[in-house]
C-alpha cells in the first residue's frame, strides 16, 4: 500500500461583512466533500479557512453600527462559524485575516518582495472626500456619465450606456459616503511588479494546475501583458500598516490569500506534530489545493503564485474553480425568495439534502450550477430515501424479528456484491477528480441494482411461505451488506447519514477500505428511520422566509407596500445590502401636483409628481387609504427617482413613492420635514 498523501486544502475566504448564503455554500460543501473523501481514504488532509476581515467596507459598516471593526468581525465570525458547522463543513481551523500570524506573514512576504526589487512606488492622483478625510475607491464615487449624461453613475462605468472611464472623467462627482464633492489629491502608492513573473506564470498556468477553460482565460491576460498591481491604501483603512510606511496599509487582496498561510500557521502553533515549512516551504512535497469561484481567478492564478514565487514559498498544486449558483434557472432573487441565507435554509431543512443535491450536480468544470427547487425535492426523495435508505428499511425488520437482529453468514448475491466491489475504483477516481456528479450517478446505479435484486427476491413474500425463512435471512443479510457498501461510498457527502447507519450496523466509523469486506454473523442494532422525505411545504416556507420584507420591495402596482402586520422585519438588517447598493438609491422630495383615480382598478392612484426639473407619472396602490385623492394635491412626499420605469396596462410608472403602514385604510405616505423643496435629494 502506498504512503498516505499529505494534503493542505483551502476554500476562498468569506468576507466578514455579511451572512453566508447558499451560493457561498456551494464552494464550502464542495471542498468539504473532497477533504472528507481524502480522510476517508486514509490520507492526511488538512482543511483551513478564515474570515476575510479587512477593507473600507468593513470599516464603514462598523462606523455605521457604532461599533469597532474588531467587534463587527468577531460577531460575523461567530455567525459564519455556526453556519459552517451546521452544514457539516469540518474545518481543521477557521481563523481570521485580522490575526497576528497574518500580520507577521504579510509583512514578511512584502519585505522579501521589496528587498528582491519586486515593489515599485509612484504618486497617483485620486479623488479625496474632504468631509470623511479619506481617498475614495471607484465604487464610492458617483456622478454624471461623461458619455451619455446619465446621472448617479459609479466611478468606473455607466450602467446606462456601458461606457468605461476613469473616475476623474465623471461630471459633477460626489462621494457616495458623505455626499461631499471630492477633490483631487496626490498620494504615494506601492505596486507589486507582476510583469517580473510573466514567464513563470506562462509556464505554471499551463502545467495542469488549472482547468483548461481557466488556463485559456488566464492566457488572454498574459498575452495582453501584465500590469503592476497597486497593493497599498491610504489611512483611514482597516487592515495592516505597511512596514516602514506610516499611514499606508496593505490592500485587502494582498493579505487575504496570505490568510491561508496564517490559518495553517495558527493551527501549527497549536499542533506540535504539524510543520509549517513541510507544507509551505519551497521544497515542500505536500499537495496544496485552493477551491475558489470563477470571479476571483485573477487573484489566485496570477497575483498569488507570483507573490509566493517572489517571496520564496511553494506554489499551489492545483486551483479548483467552480461556477456560480442559480436558483430555478435564474440569479438568486430576494423578491422571489431564492436569495437564501444558510441559516434560513437550516431553519427548515436538513443540511444533507443540499449536500447531496450539490454533489449530484457538481462536475469538474466551471459551469454554473442550478438549484431547481422542484428537482431538488424529487431527486433527494427518490435517490436517498427511495433508493439508499429503502434497502435497509426493507431488510432490517426481517433480520430483527426472524433472527434476533443477527446477520447470517451467507452471501446470496455473489455477482452483485462483486459488482459493488469492482465499482469502488471508478467511484474513487470520480471523487478524486472532483467529478461528484459522476460518483453519485455510479453509486445510485448500484442502489438501483440492489433494489431490483431485492424486489425480484421479494423476501416479504417468501417470509409468508413455510420453510423459506433461511432464504429470507440470506437475502436480507446480503441487502444490509449492500446498503453498508453504499454508505461507505456516500460518507464524504452524507456524514450524518453515515453516522446513523454506523449506529444501526453496530460498527466502528467506516473507512473507504471497509468496502472490501462483508459483515457476517454480525449483531445489528434496532433500525430507526435514517432519513425522511423532503416536504415541499418546508421548501415553500424557506422561500417565503427569504423574501424581503414588503416595506423594502416593490409590489405589482409599483409602490412600496406596507408590512403585512404593521411591524418591521424581525431582523432589520436582513437581507443585508452593500453600502454602494444603498447609495445607488436616488431618494427625492416630490410635490404631488395632481392625484386621481385610475379607471379599471380599485387599488391605484395616478400621481403627477414635480421633482424640480421635471414631472413624473407614478402609479401607487394607496387608494384604500385616500378615497378622495384630491386631498393629496399640493402635498410633499418622497420618491425613488432612479427606479427603472415600469410599463403597466394603465401607462408607465416612472418611480415609486414611499409609504408605510399595515395596509387597508392605514397606509401613510411618507413626507419630508417642513422647508423641503421639490427635487431636493434626501441624503
Amino acid at each position: 500500500m502506498s504512503e498516505p498523501r499529505k494534503i493542505l486544502v483551502t476554500s476562498a475566504l468569506p468576507y466578514a461583512n455579511g451572512s453566508i448564503h447558499l451560493g457561498h455554500m456551494l464552494e464550502y460543501i464542495q471542498t468539504d466533500m473532497w477533504v472528507r473523501f481524502q480522510k476517508h481514504r486514509g490520507n492526511q488532509c488538512i482543511y483551513v479557512c478564515a474570515d476575510d476581515a479587512h477593507g473600507s467596507a468593513i470599516m464603514l459598516r462598523a462606523e455605521k453600527e457604532g461599533i469597532t471593526p474588531e467587534q463587527l468581525i468577531a460577531n460575523v465570525q461567530a455567525e459564519h462559524s455556526a453556519d459552517f458547522a451546521d452544514f457539516l463543513v469540518d474545518f481543521d481551523n477557521f481563523h481570521s485575516t485580522h490575526a497576528e500570524e497574518n500580520r507577521e506573514l504579510s509583512s514578511q512576504i512584502y519585505l522579501k518582495l521589496r528587498d528582491a526589487g519586486h515593489i515599485a512606488t509612484r504618486s497617483i492622483t485620486q479623488y479625496f472626500d474632504p468631509e470623511k478625510k479619506m481617498f475614495l475607491a471607484d465604487r464610492f464615487i458617483k456622478g454624471t456619465c461623461p458619455k451619455c449624461g446619465t446621472e448617479d453613475q459609479y466611478g468606473d462605468n455607466c450602467e446606462k450606456c456601458g461606457a468605461t472611464y476613469a473616475p476623474t472623467d465623471l461630471k459633477d462627482p460626489k462621494s457616495a459616503i458623505s455626499g461631499a464633492t471630492p477633490v483631487l489629491k496626490d498620494s504615494q502608492h506601492f505596486f507589486f511588479k507582476l510583469p517580473d513573473f510573466q514567464q513563470m506564470l506562462q509556464t505554471w498556468t499551463r502545467s495542469g494546475t488549472l482547468q483548461d477553460a481557466v488556463a485559456n482565460k488566464i492566457a488572454e491576460w498574459l498575452d495582453a501583458g501584465l500590469q503592476q498591481w497597486d497593493i497599498s491604501r491610504d489611512a483611514p483603512y482597516f487592515g495592516f500598516e505597511i512596514p516602514d510606511e506610516p499611514g499606508k496599509y496593505f490592500y485587502v487582496w494582498l493579505d487575504a490569500p496570505i490568510g491561508y498561510m496564517a490559518s495553517f500557521k495558527n493551527l501549527c502553533n497549536r499542533t506540535p506534530e504539524l510543520d509549517f515549512d513541510a507544507f509551505w516551504g519551497k521544497d515542500s512535497t505536500a499537495e496544496l489545493y485552493h477551491f475558489i469561484g470563477k470571479d476571483i481567478v485573477n487573484f489566485h492564478a496570477l497575483f498569488w503564485p507570483a507573490m509566493l514565487e517572489g517571496a520564496g514559498y511553494r506554489k499551489p498544486t492545483g486551483i479548483n474553480v467552480h461556477g456560480y449558483l442559480t436558483v430555478n434557472g435564474q440569479k438568486m432573487s430576494k423578491s422571489r425568495g431564492t436569495f437564501i441565507k444558510a441559516r434560513t435554509y437550516l431553519d427548515h431543512l436538513s443540511p444533507e439534502y443540499l449536500r447531496y443535491y450539490y454533489a449530484a450536480k457538481l462536475g469538474r468544470g466551471v459551469d454554473d450550477l442550478d438549484l431547481n427547487l422542484e428537482d431538488f425535492v424529487q431527486k433527494v426523495n427518490s435517490d436517498l430515501v427511495g433508493k439508499v435508505v429503502n434497502i435497509a428499511s426493507r431488510c432490517a425488520g426481517f433480520i430483527n424479528k426472524g433472527n434476533a437482529g443477527v446477520m447470517v453468514d451467507t452471501n446470496a448475491a455473489p455477482e452483485l456484491t462483486d459488482a459493488f466491489l469492482a465499482a469502488a475504483p471508478s467511484i474513487a477516481d470520480a471523487y478524486e477528480a472532483r467529478d461528484f456528479a459522476r460518483a453519485m450517478r455510479e453509486i445510485m446505479g448500484l442502489a438501483d441494482r440492489a433494489n431490483a435484486w431485492i424486489a425480484d427476491k421479494a423476501p416479504w413474500s417468501l417470509n409468508k411461505q413455510e420453510g423459506k425463512q433461511d432464504e429470507v435471512q440470506a437475502i436480507c443479510a446480503t441487502g444490509v451488506n449492500l446498503f453498508r457498501q453504499l454508505v461507505i461510498f456516500l460518507k464524504p457527502v452524507l456524514p450524518l447519514l453515515a453516522a446513523d447507519a454506523e449506529a444501526f450496523l453496530n460498527v466502528a466509523p467506516l473507512t473507504w477500505n471497509d468496502h472490501a469486506t462483508l459483515l457476517s454473523n454480525h449483531q445489528l442494532n434496532e433500525f430507526k428511520p435514517l432519513m425522511t422525505r423532503i416536504d415541499p411545504v418546508k421548501v415553500q416556507a424557506m422561500t417565503d422566509a427569504s423574501k424581503e420584507d414588503l416595506t423594502a420591495s416593490q409590489t405589482d402596482t409599483g409602490e412600496a407596500a406596507p408590512a403585512g402586520n404593521g411591524e418591521l422585519a424581525k431582523d432589520p438588517l436582513s437581507p443585508e445590502i452593500e453600502f454602494d447598493t444603498f447609495a445607488a438609491v436616488d431618494l427625492r422630495v416630490a410635490l404631488i401636483v395632481k392625484a386621481e383615480h385610475v379607471e379599471g382598478t380599485d387599488k391605484l392612484l395616478r400621481l403627477t409628481l414635480d421633482i424640480g426639473d421635471e414631472t413624473r407619472n407614478v402609479f401607487s396602490g394607496i387608494k384604500s387609504a385616500y378615497p378622495d385623492p384630491s386631498k393629496l394635491d399640493g402635498r410633499l412626499t418622497m420618491m425613488i427617482a432612479n427606479l427603472k420605469p415600469r410599463k403597466m396596462k394603465f401607462g408607465i410608472s416612472e418611480g415609486m413613492v414611499m409609504a408605510a403602514g399595515p395596509g387597508g385604510e392605514e397606509i401613510y405616505l411618507l413626507s419630508p420635514d417642513s422647508g423641503a423643496k421639490p427635487g431636493q435629494r434626501i441624503k
